[in-house]
C-alpha cells in the first residue's frame, strides 16, 4: 500500500452471507486495540448483519423490544436500534485526523450517506438535535423518517462502530421498539422511497466512492503497509489480527 494512503475498505459479508453482530464487534475491538498500539493502520469494514437489536449506552427500558427479542448491549453512543439483512453497515476502525472534533467526524459520515442517497434520487438531510440521516415530513409523509443511523465510540483518537443505512430491509423489526428513543418519527428505506429494490451491494460502490473522496480531511493517513492476505473474512473472525 502506498505511503500516506487511506485505510483499506473491506467487505466482511453481504447477503446471503450476513455477519453475526457479536463476531463483528469482537473484530472491531481487536482491531481498535491494534490501531491504538500502532500495530495496524485500521480498516473500514462494510457488511450486513444477521438480524439483531443492539442497545447503546443511553437506551431506556421502555424502548426495548415488546416481543421479548434478545438485545445486545454495546459500548457505542446512542440508544436502541436494529441491524439485519438489507441494511448496509459501515464500521470505520481508524485514527481520526482531529480526535477532538468528533462532531466533524459525525458530519463526515452523514455526508457520505446523504451524497450516496442523492446518487439514487433521494434527497436526505440532517435534522437539528437528532443524529443520523432523515427524510423530512411533507405532503405524502406525515412525519420525519430516519433512513440511516449513526452511533460511535471514539477512544484514544480511534473510532469504532459507525453507520447503518436502510437499503432493502424490512421495517417490521422497528415496530417492536422505540428506535433511537424517538417516538415522534418513523423509519424508511431506500427501496421504499424509490419503489425499486436497491440492496446494500448496489449502493456500496457509491458509499465507498464518497467515503474515499471526503476521508482525507477527517482520517489519519496510513503510513505502514497492510498485508492484504490478512484481510480474509474467516481468519478475521477466528482471531487473526489485521
Amino acid at each position: 500500500m502506498p505511503t500516506d494512503s487511506l485505510p483499506v475498505h473491506r467487505v466482511l459479508g453481504l447477503s446471503p452471507d450476513t455477519v453475526d453482530y457479536r463476531q463483528a464487534w469482537d473484530l472491531q475491538q481487536r482491531l481498535h486495540a491494534d490501531v491504538v498500539a500502532q500495530r495496524s493502520p485500521g480498516a473500514v469494514l462494510f457488511l450486513e448483519h444477521t438480524s439483531v437489536y443492539t442497545a447503546g449506552r443511553r437506551t431506556r427500558p421502555e424502548d426495548l423490544p415488546d416481543d421479548g427479542s434478545d438485545v445486545v448491549p454495546v459500548d457505542r453512543g446512542g440508544q436502541l436500534t436494529w441491524h439485519g439483512p438489507g441494511q448496509l453497515v459501515c464500521y470505520p476502525v481508524v485514527a481520526l485526523a482531529h480526535p477532538a472534533e468528533v462532531k466533524d467526524y459525525v458530519w463526515f459520515l452523514e455526508e457520505v450517506i446523504i451524497l450516496s442517497l442523492a446518487d439514487h434520487g433521494v434527497q436526505a438531510v440532517r435534522v437539528e438535535g437528532r443524529s443520523g440521516v432523515w427524510l423530512r415530513a411533507d405532503a405524502r409523509r406525515p412525519r420525519d423518517e430516519k433512513i440511516a443511523a449513526v452511533g460511535l465510540r471514539v477512544t484514544h483518537g480511534v473510532t469504532m462502530h459507525g453507520f447503518a443505512l436502510n437499503c432493502s430491509n424490512s421495517l417490521e423489526p422497528y415496530t417492536h421498539i422505540t428506535a433511537c428513543g424517538i417516538r415522534d418519527a418513523g423509519s424508511t428505506t431506500l427501496t421504499r422511497e424509490i419503489r425499486r429494490t436497491v440492496a446494500p451491494a448496489d449502493i456500496l460502490p457509491d458509499v465507498r466512492r464518497h467515503f474515499s473522496a471526503l476521508a482525507p480531511a477527517y482520517l489519519t493517513p496510513v503510513t505502514q503497509p497492510l498485508d492484504e492476505d490478512s484481510l480474509v473474512l474467516t481468519p478475521l473472525l477466528e482471531g487473526t489480527a489485521l
